[in-house]
């Protein structure tokens, strides 16, 4: 009898397999496997088989990006369609300061700021030191006595120095960066010769066009151990090194995101002038340091699953924006890293549709909005991979934010007290609301998973009547005559054909001096219908007074209210320093999406969550006589504005 192939790696199985191969052997006959030694034998020999075939199975997974595991690997696969992983990255601060060179003979007119280390955090920061860095001198003249060093950009870590001399007779020879955490964007790749104080600077380059044999560029690729190898030309892509060439590598290591937030600096560099040919050292005059941006940008390497989704795209990608997709690749992996969330559209889906662009809406890792400048140089840099007569424009991001109001039953046999009840269910929203679900364009709010959640929290809930609300923030553009467009991206409900199915925070518009609140009335196909703007008392009044009517339209099908223009002269609302006018409406359905540029959010603290005791399980009310009932249809609030 043949020895049988095995389905699985199970090591009772293959015991159970060779055992039967030994007893279908006419050599042992009438042995007793379980008792004899043969059994200790049988599970080396199970055990042996067991180890190989893992280590087979092992070794076949890490042969693909999707199944590897080990970053060395994974790395490795990505390294073969083209693909470099995003390094650490440094926080970097904006510092300034001033020398007063006063009393310093012989009078400089000048002042360098050598490259190296700079700045110490002013004690610790989060229980660490930090070393902020800069990686080029930086000279200022010096004027009236006074040398002004302004906005200076300092990165966090140490000032490291890689020196090797370029050898033909040793064709092994790699150039590596020996540190790990080296922050990839900061390198400075300096060659010269041996005889010569002088390098010439090489520019890292990430692909073979635009380059020829005397480019001075150098190519990088993550090696073991989360260190980089630099990779010069051989002549014909790229100036191949010269023997006796000397390479000099500086970089930094950083701690990733650690020092992100960090405000004070004390000053810990080297400045030096030069008169007559004689270098001079300066050790005084020296200001306080004045911190402009605090440290920002620092973050961790790229993880392993960030490799596996971006590598086999941009691969895809070919370097060329085409797609939707294309460019939701190359702007994360190639031209802004920063990116935590993006959306790309074309301006045929828009309505009126715009034709040969394409819209780019981007949530930066920290902040919420996109400062124009780095708009500007992404624009710039996709010039290097879009298409001819498409034109990008960039958004600002646009929140959706979803407002629950939730009334949650409880068992009081099973709790202490409502309020632990509401103290975990809060908690455990406030992770949903955290998680990556929903912070990220095209998210979706799974209604039935939310509720799941809430049930989920404490044993002793017994159920949950929760609605949803969407709200938008407008900002205003105040004492200017304008329209205002609001997107919700989801179909509006209409509750009451009398009106009144969405509501605003309160506004004042020119010629009206009480506050006003926008309102709705739909037309009888609910497809669409006008808005008007009412006073009230206070916003608990029911007995609105329409003081403005036909101020713009809306279309409940596609979730748009149009303003027409008007003079919005102050708000009631003030967020972040910018005057807001808050509009609420329901959604046709629970499950709401982030359509296009909205980036979808749960607020947490505009929600309600409402305990009540669930009388019928907790056996206080068997009857259900004065069972407190809670409906599913309240929208509102029974409000007709937004507090």
């Amino acid at each position: 009898m043949a020895l049988v192939n095995y389905a699985n790696l199970d090591f009772s199985q293959i015991k159970s397999t060779l055992r039967e191969y030994l007893r279908n052997n006419s050599n042992f006959t009438d042995y007793d496997f379980e008792g004899s030694n043969l059994s200790t034998i049988l599970d080396v020999l199970a055990y042996n088989t067991y180890l190989a075939s893992y280590n087979a199975n092992m070794v076949s997974n890490e042969c693909f990006i999707d199944s590897a595991t080990l970053r060395e690997n994974v790395v490795a696969l990505a390294r073969n369609i083209g693909y470099t992983p995003r390094s650490k990255k440094s926080s970097t601060a904006t510092i300034s300061f001033i020398v007063d060179t006063t009393g310093i003979t012989p009078a400089p007119t000048s002042i360098t700021l050598n490259k190296g280390p700079i700045a110490t955090s002013g004690g610790t920061f989060a229980g660490n030191s930090y070393i902020f860095s800069i990686m080029d001198d930086v000279t200022v003249p010096v004027v009236n006595n006074i040398a002004v060093f302004d906005l200076l950009p300092i990165h966090e870590g140490p000032y490291l120095t890689e020196t090797y001399t370029y050898s033909s007779r040793n064709p092994n020879q790699r150039f590596l960066i020996n540190n790990a955490g080296a922050d990839t964007d900061l390198i400075r790749v300096r060659v010269g010769t041996n005889s010569s104080t002088s390098k010439r600077v090489y520019a890292k380059q990430d692909s073979l066009f635009d380059i020829d044999g005397d480019s001075r560029v150098y190519f990088l690729q993550e090696v073991e151990d989360e260190r980089y190898e630099i990779i010069f030309g051989d002549g014909v892509f790229g100036k191949a090194l010269s023997e006796g060439n000397v390479v000099e590598i500086n970089y930094l290591t950083t701690s990733g995101g650690g020092a992100n937030g960090l405000s004070q600096f004390s000053f810990n560099g080297r400045m030096t002038y030069v008169r007559n040919g004689v270098t001079y050292p300066i050790s005084q005059g020296i200001s306080i340091i004045t911190t402009d941006i605090a440290a920002t940008g620092g973050d961790v390497i790229e993880k392993v699953d960030s490799i596996k989704k971006f590598a086999p795209r941009i691969y895809a990608s070919q370097n060329r924006a085409l797609t939707a997709n294309d460019y939701e690749t190359l702007i994360p992996a190639k031209i802004y890293p920063e990116t935590e969330s993006i959306s790309v559209f074309g301006g045929e889906e828009l309505i009126p549709p715009q034709y040969g662009k394409v819209f780019i809406s981007i949530k930066p890792r920290t902040g919420e909005f996109l400062p124009n400048l780095i708009k500007e140089n992404i624009k710039r840099d996709l010039k290097k991979y879009a298409v001819a007569g498409i034109v990008p424009e960039i958004l600002d991001l646009k929140y959706l934010y979803l407002e629950v109001t939730s009334n949650i039953y409880y068992n009081t046999n099973q709790a202490p007290s409502s309020s632990e009840v509401a103290a975990v269910v809060q908690s455990n929203i406030e992770s949903y609301a955290d998680s990556s679900e929903l912070n990220k364009y095209g998210a979706r709010f799974k209604y039935s998973k939310f509720l799941k959640i809430v049930d989920d929290s404490h044993e002793a809930i017994t159920s949950n009547i929760t609605s949803v609300a969407m709200r938008r923030d407008v900002r205003a553009a105040l004492n200017t005559l304008a329209e205002y467009q609001i997107g919700f991206g989801n179909q509006f409900h209409i509750a009451r054909m009398s009106g009144y199915n969405i509501r605003s925070s309160a506004f004042r518009v020119a010629g009206i001096t009480q506050n006003v609140y926008i309102g709705d009335i739909p037309n009888t196909n609910r497809e669409n219908g006008t808005l008007f703007l009412f006073t009230l008392d206070n916003p608990a009044s029911r007995n609105p007074i329409i003081v403005r009517r036909n101020v713009g339209r809306i279309d409940y099908i596609k979730g748009i209210i149009t303003l027409n223009p008007i003079n919005i002269q102050s708000t009631q609302k003030v967020i972040d320093g910018q005057s807001v006018i808050q509009v609420v409406a329901t959604p046709q359905s629970n499950d709401v999406i982030g359509l296009q540029d909205l980036y979808l959010q749960l607020d947490v603290n505009n929600s309600v969550f409402e305990v009540i005791t669930d009388s019928i399980a907790s056996g206080l009310d068997p009857s259900a006589s004065s069972y407190t009932v809670s409906s599913s249809y309240n929208y509102n609030r029974g409000l007709l504005v937004k507090p």
